[in-house]
């Protein structure tokens, strides 16, 4: 019986191999976390909307309502036709012969900002010019009573542009010749002013509701206490969150700030790379605080009710839409001291008017000082479980 040869083996094809080192490191657990951190914001049509969407559509919306245009006519009302005369010689004024009694009522309803009557303790000749019927001259009357609501701006604008032009009706002549020159420099704007304050709201937004619904979000589904249980460090897990917001964050500070550059020519006159950093410093800042929230918090519905109690106060008072000095000097300390408050004013500070890390001192102190008390008290506190 003859003996079968063996067949020889067959040799196998190379297979090209990925280079360890690259390997090594896609495998690495921290690129693996911090991935898997950002697939899930990018998986998320709602959180697309509200970190890039919502801020520039409240920007251009904002900025094309307070958009810079010649001063409104203002609406008032005149009782004599002598007075209704000359009040139309102010072009800013657009005026209305009425009644006292229409008058009055058009003033209640806010149909008109102001009331000019002639005043009847200091008017000389017929009285009954207060009705309207037989009004004496603007040069007969020695006083005026504008009736108005000094705490609405209009009217408060209204008096003064109606007693110019009741003054130079009765022969006022200025003293000092007055020329306008007209200055429109960007920078001056309401949407300057806007654009960083937006910023300012929507790093706060997105890194606090970023850090906390997440980790609340893990707590509740168990997967934390998952991950806890293998070979993995645990300072890995939140290592992660801070490492895909600095991904995130230059999109989200490229899309605002460039849409207001393009759009409404905000100016950047401070540097690109101090404006880089401070957005970093304050999306840290309030990841720590987004971390605090989190650190003990069992269900979603605390974790929201938290963090709106955290930012709600800081949306209002911080000076996104309008400027902090608004509120009383005695909520001024407290209010500086907010990290929204002084991101922000770091912000407007940078981009308005070119200040460097040598001003923002203060404002980073501040930023500084909230990253670490939060974070080391959020680390002291964390429940893994």
């Amino acid at each position: 019986m003859s003996e079968v040869a063996p067949t020889p083996p067959v040799p196998a094809r190379a297979v090209p191999r990925p280079s360890p080192r690259g390997s090594a490191l896609a495998r690495h657990p921290l690129a693996q976390l911090t991935l898997v951190r950002f697939l899930e914001f990018l998986r998320e049509p709602e959180a697309l909307f509200w970190v890039f969407i919502f801020p520039v559509l409240l920007a251009a919306g904002l900025g094309l309502a307070f958009r810079n245009r010649p001063p409104d006519v203002l609406k008032i009302a005149a009782v004599t036709p002598h007075l209704a005369a000359a009040l139309k010689q102010e072009k800013l004024l657009d005026v209305q012969w009425l009644s006292v009694a229409a008058a009055e009522r058009a003033l209640r309803e806010g149909q008109v900002a102001l009331v000019a009557t002639p005043d009847p303790r200091i008017l000389r000749g017929d009285a009954s010019g207060l009705s309207g019927e037989t009004p004496g001259a603007v040069h007969e009357l020695e006083g005026v009573v504008y009736e108005y609501d000094d705490t609405n701006p209009e009217g408060r604008t209204a008096r003064m542009l109606a007693d110019r032009a009741i003054q130079r009706a009765a022969g006022r002549v200025d003293v000092v010749v007055a020329n306008d020159r007209m200055l429109r420099e960007p920078g001056s704007r309401y949407i300057d002013f806007l654009i960083p304050g937006l910023l300012g709201m929507n790093l706060m937004g997105s890194a606090i509701w970023g850090m906390g619904f997440t980790i609340v979000d893990s707590r509740r589904k168990k997967l934390i206490k998952r991950l806890v249980a293998t070979p993995m460090p645990r300072h890995y897990y939140l290592l992660s969150f801070a490492l895909s917001r600095l991904l995130l964050l230059v999109l989200e500070v490229g899309v605002l700030v460039g849409f207001g550059a393009l759009v409404f020519h905000v100016p950047l006159r401070g540097s690109l790379v101090d404006l880089g950093a401070l957005c970093v410093l304050g999306s840290m800042s309030f990841g720590a605080i987004g971390l605090l929230i989190a650190s003990r918090a069992q269900t979603i519905e605390a974790a929201n009710g938290l963090m709106n109690l955290v930012m709600l106060p800081m949306w209002i008072v911080s000076g996104v839409f309008f400027s902090a000095q608004r509120f009383p000097d005695l909520l001024q300390p407290v209010i500086k001291v907010l990290p929204l408050t002084a991101l922000i004013d770091a912000l407007r500070a940078n981009m308005l008017q070119g200040a460097g890390f040598a001003q923002l001192a203060p404002q980073m102190a501040i930023l500084g000082v909230w990253m670490v008390v939060c974070f080391t008290v959020a680390l002291r506190i964390f429940r893994w479980r």
